[in-house]
């Protein structure tokens, strides 16, 4: 009898077990979500000749020329810290009139469009929609911001001097 009821209990241990160790699958349904990178790739800091060739070109729309880059290489290393010359620099281009920037109304009429433009023309991608729904609130928010200003945050950012 006592093997009988050790093996009965056993059996009970075994089926209760088993019966307990049943992997469950769960489905989920989920939407594709296309998920846009915030510039992490970048890990390359520009040299002072590429940063000055990219910003003349994305501010002028049209190339630098030889002796302009030497010019503008000079300034950067006669003051010694890059980020200060960086802001004269771009601080002077923003005041010459052959800059190629867009109307401020453009800005007030589509700022969607605008801030579109801003990071493929800056950042070369799309603005996460985190950025874009930041940019629309500020443009709306402040009507003192004009495009001048955006372009020049954008010109001075951690992520522009990196590729």
């Amino acid at each position: 009898m006592p093997t009988l009821i050790k093996a009965v209990a056993l059996f009970l241990v075994f089926s209760v077990l088993l019966s307990s160790c049943k992997e469950e699958k769960y489905g989920y349904e989920l939407e594709d979500l296309e998920i846009l990178l915030d510039g992490p790739e970048k890990d390359k800091e520009k040299t002072v000749q590429q940063y000055l060739n990219i910003l003349y070109a994305n501010l002028y729309q049209t190339p630098l020329s030889p002796r302009k880059l030497v010019e503008m290489t000079d300034v950067v290393a006669s003051i010694g810290d890059k980020q200060v010359a960086y802001e004269v620099i771009v601080a002077k281009m923003m005041n010459d009139p052959l800059i190629q920037l867009p109307a401020d109304s453009l800005m007030r009429n589509d700022p969607e469009a605008f801030i579109v433009e801003t990071y493929n023309r800056f950042y070369v991608r799309k603005p996460t929609q985190a950025e874009l729904q930041f940019f629309l609130n500020f443009i709306q928010s402040n009507p003192e911001v004009t495009t001048e200003l955006v372009y020049f945050a954008f010109a001075l950012s951690n992520e522009y001097y990196y590729y």
